[in-house]
């Protein structure tokens, strides 16, 4: 699968879809420390073990660089910057019963604020699955020749 590139000094505010999540009882919320292994534990459920071992990256981090949905104290959703690798976007995750209501779009434009906050002015989403969502949603284009990029030595198939 392929990386994209992100220009962060031309992206869209997450205010108007997180406003509209709110109204619905969802936050996106940053990660904290006291939710760790709860939070890995759902995303090695829920996700892949791949992505578990790139989310506990994301506690050692200051601040924690992972965001998560959340409603009624139960987690929707979850999306990881700088993991693997600095300035890069990914993993992330929407359950499949919450698709289509605006949170992986509240949690991918969360964390490629955060990575704007932090001096980046571009940002890699690494080895993307659904291209045509992040092209809508951030303008994100293609890198030629990223497959297999930073995954090359990777020991299992990413999931």
């Amino acid at each position: 699968m392929p990386d994209m590139l992100v220009k962060l000094y031309d992206l869209p505010s997450s205010r108007q879809v997180i406003s509209d999540l709110a109204e619905q009882g969802i936050s996106i919320q940053r990660a904290m420390a006291p939710d760790k292994v709860r939070v890995l534990t759902w995303i090695g459920e829920k996700s892949s073990l791949a992505a578990q071992g790139e989310a506990d990256v994301c506690f050692s981090r200051n601040p924690i660089s992972l965001f998560l949905a959340v409603q009624d104290k139960q987690i929707l959703g979850y999306a990881c910057y700088n993991a693997t690798a600095l300035d890069f976007f990914g993993p992330t995750r929407v359950l499949d019963s919450m698709q289509g209501k605006g949170l992986g779009k509240a949690l991918l434009l969360r964390s490629l604020e955060a990575l704007r906050d932090e001096g980046y002015a571009y940002a890699i989403i690494g080895g993307v699955g659904p291209a045509a969502f992040y092209e809508k949603c951030v303008h994100a284009s293609l890198i030629e020749g990223s497959t297999p990029g930073i995954y090359r030595h990777f020991l299992g198939a990413r999931s």
